[in-house]
């Protein structure tokens, strides 16, 4: 019998050693101290968004003693599984966040591989068992700053710079130019991509190109500062981008999108914790939290919806709302704040009719997008003009 158990607990040691050698992770205990390893697009100091993932990490290490956290920045698209697998068997983490939608494929790979590790992917579709996907996202954000882009340009041609022409970045700009076209119907989006999540260079040279096709109004996506400074350098407007950038250019900054990451971390990790997500019902797990969730919201910098410089400005501009009747800008941006964040969504920039620029009809009257057509939308609305990777 002392032999029989003998071997028994010897087998056991053996199938953990082999386990560890081979790089397979144990299970989540719910309750137990838990570690969740992040990797990050950019640098974490790029004051975009591998920066604002960063400051909610240490958001929530700071609100759960129970949580440790390790990360990994700059970390290539497509080259993801080899920094996936060094958190796990290295660093023994039993949360991996990939919070770059270039990541997408390799973290379904990689839960393949550790199906007893859980993972949440940033701003992709793809779910597994034990794969969850999240998204703070901004359009509805970008809506309201085309309304006030629409009202304060002069030469009705505003500039975008965007980073790559995937879905997100697609339908950001479409509801930024939804809002745009809302109050000046005849505007129009001049878009310039830049093929990087972050590179200060090329998003001046575009800007500086918008600025000599006319445009006095500028969005973007880029993981820098750049657009707001090169356009406050020439007196034009501009809207930020993911962090505060008010302070780059305090006399021009109109507005912009500010993120919580740490409202989905936060919820995420607590349910972890407690045992109520695990390693095998993460497929139907999709966060899309907005501006009625608490996770992004409107202005340059905390506390400042608006530049006041240009309150009394938007108070001037009038618009005729089939609903509202005839409202200011300022007010509409209130009406439609209230009108989303509501539990119902009263209002979604994407209700329809909506065309694209090539004229066909893309969402009916009385007809909204669904999640899954938002994050996989690929088509320009009216009144974009400029190369359109992808449009079908």
């Amino acid at each position: 019998m002392r032999n029989r158990l003998a071997l028994v607990g010897l087998m056991v040691l053996v199938m953990v050693a082999s386990m560890v050698a081979v790089g397979i992770a144990a299970e989540y205990v719910p309750g137990s101290p838990l570690k969740a390893g992040f990797i990050y697009i950019g640098p974490i100091g790029d004051y975009g968004w591998s920066h604002a993932h960063d400051v909610a990490r240490k958001a929530v290490l700071e609100q759960f003693p129970w949580l440790s956290t390790v990360y990994v920045e700059s970390v290539p698209e497509g080259d993801a599984g080899p920094t996936i697998d060094k958190l796990i068997n290295d660093e023994h983490c039993n949360v991996i966040f990939t919070t770059s939608f270039g990541y997408m494929d390799d973290t379904i790979a990689a839960a393949k591989k550790h199906p007893d590790v859980i993972f949440a992917h940033c701003s992709g579709f793809k779910r597994a068992p034990n794969v969850a996907t999240y998204m703070a996202d901004f359009y509805q954000v970008y809506y309201l700053n085309g309304l006030m882009a629409g009202a304060l340009t002069k030469t009705g041609k505003v500039g975008y710079v965007g980073a790559f022409p995937i879905p997100e970045v697609k339908r950001h700009i479409g509801a930024f130019t939804r809002g745009v076209r809302e109050v000046n119907p005849d505007a129009q989006v001049d878009v310039r991509w830049i093929m990087e999540w972050f590179n200060p260079a090329a998003a001046k040279e575009a800007t500086e190109a918008l600025i000599a096709d006319g445009c006095d109004a500028f969005a973007f996506t880029e993981d820098s500062p750049t657009v707001v400074q090169v356009a406050g350098e020439n007196g034009l407007l501009s809207f930020a981008h993911y962090s505060p950038m008010y302070r780059f250019s305090k006399d021009y900054c109109v507005s912009g999108e500010l993120v919580h990451w740490d409202a989905i971390y936060a919820d995420f990790l607590a349910k972890i914790y407690a045992g109520v997500y695990t390693a095998h019902n993460l497929a139907n797990v999709d966060y899309w939290w907005l501006l009625g969730q608490g996770a992004v919201e409107m202005g340059a910098q905390p506390g400042m919806p608006i530049n006041p410089a240009y309150v009394d400005k938007l108070k001037a501009v009038t618009v005729d709302d089939p609903v509202l009747g005839t409202v200011s800008v300022y007010d509409l941006i209130q009406d439609r704040i209230a009108e989303m964040s509501d539990p119902s969504m009263v209002f979604d920039p994407y209700d329809g009719p909506v065309k694209d620029r090539k004229g066909n009809v893309q969402v009916k009257a009385g007809s909204r997008m669904s999640v899954l057509q938002l994050t996989t939308m690929e088509w320009a609305v009216e009144g974009i003009i400029g190369p359109w990777p992808g449009e079908p």
